[in-house]
């Protein structure tokens, strides 16, 4: 099962399991994509955004990015079961 990458569990890596392409405008795409963020990548949610909106810190690989909540909501991620 998947959840969006703004509601996983912090500091538990998942998977990118899709990516809501069209939920995004065309400079945070291009953003995800210079990351090399796509299906298969491993991420890990290590701080969600604040109670006000703030941006999500989270692990791309060995980089640590901010990303605003809507971007991490388009980004579905499976966690492996334990």
């Amino acid at each position: 099962m998947s959840d969006s990458l703004a509601r996983a569990v912090r500091n538990v890596p998942g998977t990118v399991a899709s990516i809501d392409w069209d939920a995004l405008a065309p400079h945070e795409a291009r953003r995800l994509r210079e990351f090399g963020l796509d299906e298969g990548v491993e991420v890990e949610l290590i701080k969600p955004g604040g109670w006000m909106g703030g941006p999500a810190a989270v692990r791309i690989g060995r980089m640590t990015v901010a990303l605003r909540r809507h971007v991490a909501e388009a980004i579905r991620i499976v966690v492996p079961a334990e």
